[in-house]
């Protein structure tokens, strides 16, 4: 089976947890933490890192320590993963859902003014599939209008947006470092701002809401949102092989994109796209099926695993949910959410393997 995504793991990684294990300090308190949240936020373009459990409760740490709560609004795109809209249910605000933009996918911000009432307090850009999303018309947008911005980078570590790396851009990007995300600890996730007052709030908010200054006194709620020292560990090693990583996707994707000249041309897909003022880092190698092609998407998936090969869907869009299904529609999300399908993209990947993929695809619509 060739796997849609496997992590890169090596000899420092597994070094550096020996070493947190030999040391006994495999929690929340350990070198590698402050280490990591260092050299992730430098590498960001940021100026403080605060690690967490995962993707999710860093989206929740950035959303309480701003402030946002009961009765407040958040506009998010309906096109990510489900975690992005929880996130915003957490804090008793209420997702306020954007469709995407069909170029690159991610929320239109030509949409976004017309979501904002007076109760948004912020917005969530998701940077979909290692695409970013257009973020100059959003910052604009929130200045504009006095809104906070949170970015959803858990899929594109590395990429950029007007040459700017994204994560530093907004006032907190949350990362996640899930087994399959560009970077991994297992689990895990890291908040970014330069504001450093907003980085205290989450760094108590982590833990309990305690007070720094008071062991174990606590002035507010707070929730066990810590990273451990393990994974930690794990994150220094990743860090240093990010760059080289964005680097061997790009060239997947460039590979993929050559064998797949001739079926764009005939309209029968659409490849990942690349705006000129992005940066994809193509966490996920991803296709939309047009209507020309000869089987379904669905029927593609099927026919790809009987060869051993794993592909995903693109995620549902998140209005369709019991849960926040409100019988608004949102066409390009959907569409999107048909059409799409997660191609084998792990670093590990080799040209080989794109050829046998490719080849694969070509054999199904011949047959």
């Amino acid at each position: 089976m060739i796997p849609v995504y496997e992590p890169s793991l090596g000899r420092e990684e597994l070094e550096n947890i020996v070493e947190a294990v030999k040391t006994g300090w495999i929690s929340s308190r350990g070198k590698f933490i402050p280490e990591f949240e260092q050299k992730f936020a430098e590498y960001c373009g940021s100026t403080y890192g605060v690690a967490c459990s995962n993707g999710t409760t860093a989206l929740h740490l950035a959303l309480t320590a701003l402030g946002i709560q009961k009765g407040d609004e958040v506009i998010v795109p309906t096109l990510t993963f489900v975690s992005t809209a929880n996130a915003v249910v957490f804090t008793g605000a209420k997702p306020v859902f954007v469709d995407s933009n069909p170029n690159y996918w991610c929320i239109d911000p030509e949409r976004i003014t017309s979501a904002i009432t007076k109760n948004t307090k912020a917005i969530i850009p998701v940077h979909l599939y290692g695409h970013p999303s257009e973020m100059k018309a959003i910052m604009r947008i929130a200045k504009e209008n006095q809104l906070y911005v949170i970015e959803d980078a858990a899929e594109a570590h590395g990429a950029r947006c007007y040459n700017q790396k994204i994560g530093g851009i907004g006032d907190v990007g949350c990362f996640s470092f899930y087994g399959n995300k560009m970077i991994t600890t297992g689990e895990g996730g890291m908040c970014m701002t330069k504001n450093e007052e907003i980085a205290e709030k989450m760094k108590i908010l982590r833990d309990h809401g305690m007070t720094p200054k008071r062991k174990y006194w606590h002035d507010r709620i707070g929730f066990n949102y810590r990273m451990t020292n393990l994974q930690a560990a794990l994150g220094v090693a990743q860090i240093k092989k990010l760059d080289d990583i964005i680097c061997k996707k790009r060239m997947i994707a460039e590979g993929y994109q050559k064998k797949f000249e001739e079926l764009e041309t005939k309209k029968l897909i659409t490849c990942h796209p690349e705006m000129p003022w992005a940066k994809n880092t193509y966490w996920m190698y991803s296709i939309l099926i047009e209507k020309n092609f000869p089987i379904s998407r669905d029927t593609l998936v099927k026919r790809l695993e009987e060869e051993n090969i794993e592909t995903r869907p693109f995620f549902y869009p998140l209005h369709v949910f019991p849960m926040y299904n409100t019988g608004k529609k949102f066409p390009i999300s959907e569409e999107l959410s048909k059409k799409g399908i997660n191609l084998p993209s792990s670093a590990n990947l080799e040209e080989r393997e794109i050829h046998h993929i490719t080849e694969k695809i070509y054999t199904i619509i011949n047959s």
